[in-house]
């Protein structure tokens, strides 16, 4: 077998081990992969000796030992070339660290040569809300269609709990009993649980849609939402059904599941100013998550006091 072949092998085993025994979500699954193919990539396009006088067609036979930390050092600077920003190319380098990591555990790597070497800084990009105006906007339709119901009970849970998309596509019908009491568990990021409370608006909206559902689907399917199939509703039509709604509520910015999420944070937290509690119910693992939503609070404050303390408005040229 080629060290190409070798290199294929080792990821996939890899992964399957970051599915089966940690249990990690699809999605992070595929970042993994995508991440370790490029890794892949970029050794296979070293030369043979990994030195620039080697010949040109001397690829793919570098193992995975016998990189150095200035070869990560010289992917890191190929991967932002093409346009690879600090935060992608930080998830990379940790992907790329960790499965150096299990090689060295398995006796196939003698050092990690990713240890030393961090991305390039980015700025750090506020997650983008609405305000409590523009949210109540989009929740406040007159549409009493089939698919309208079911549409309003998705996104009125969004916003009331806070759950991220695969957590919300993920509910079987067997939450109902405790989400129409106004709680809701869900299986979060490493199959994590939490209990999150749900609002009455959302409770009212996922039983008018709980009334309808019979319509699309029959008791032999437990997801609690479902297409027109009669099947469990994907997160992709999930995120293109919020984003049809927020272009025809007129909404400036394209609305996805992850804003409403971000919007319920930032409101509890501005109403609130309860940081620990924000972190529990988002089922954010350290608390630095969920300090990002103390900026966009201070963001407010600030366009509040310019607004009303005297001294803080500015005089007209």
């Amino acid at each position: 077998m080629s060290t190409a072949s070798e290199r294929s092998a080792s990821v996939g085993a890899y992964l399957d081990e970051l599915a089966q025994q940690r249990r990690l979500s699809p999605h992070t699954i595929d970042n993994y992969r995508r991440d370790l193919q490029s890794l892949c990539r970029l050794i296979g396009e070293l030369p043979r000796a990994t030195g620039d006088a080697a010949p040109s067609d001397a690829r793919s036979d570098v193992a995975f030992d016998a990189i150095q930390t200035h070869h990560i050092r010289r992917f890191v600077a190929q991967l932002h070339t093409h346009g690879l920003g600090g935060r992608s190319l930080g998830r990379t380098l940790s992907a790329w660290r960790g499965f150096y990591r299990w090689l060295g555990q398995r006796g196939s790597a003698t050092h990690n040569p990713v240890d030393s070497v961090r991305p390039p800084k980015s700025p750090k990009a506020l997650p983008k809300t609405l305000s409590p105006d523009e949210a109540n906007r989009l929740l406040e339709v007159a549409d009493e269609s089939l698919l309208a119901i079911r549409d309003q009970a998705m996104f009125e849970l969004f916003y009331s709990s806070g759950l991220r998309l695969a957590e919300l596509a993920a509910l079987d019908l067997s939450c109902l009993e405790d989400l129409l009491a106004g709680e809701v568990r869900v299986l979060g990021k490493r199959s994590k649980l939490r209990l999150v409370p749900v609002g009455s608006k959302a409770r009212e909206a996922v039983a008018a849609w709980v009334d309808q559902r019979h319509r699309l689907t029959g008791s032999a399917e437990a997801a609690l939402f479902v297409g027109q199939r009669g099947q469990r509703l994907g997160v992709r039509m999930i995120q293109l059904r919020l984003a049809r709604r927020g272009l025809a509520q007129g909404l400036p910015a394209r609305v996805h599941p992850h804003m409403l999420r971000h919007s319920f944070a930032s409101h509890v937290l501005q109403s609130s100013g309860d940081l620990r509690a924000v972190q529990e119910m988002l089922g954010h693992a350290s608390i630095a998550s969920t300090q990002v939503y103390t900026h966009l609070d201070f963001q407010h404050l600030a366009a509040v006091y310019d607004k009303a303390h005297p001294r803080a408005k500015r005089k007209a040229d």
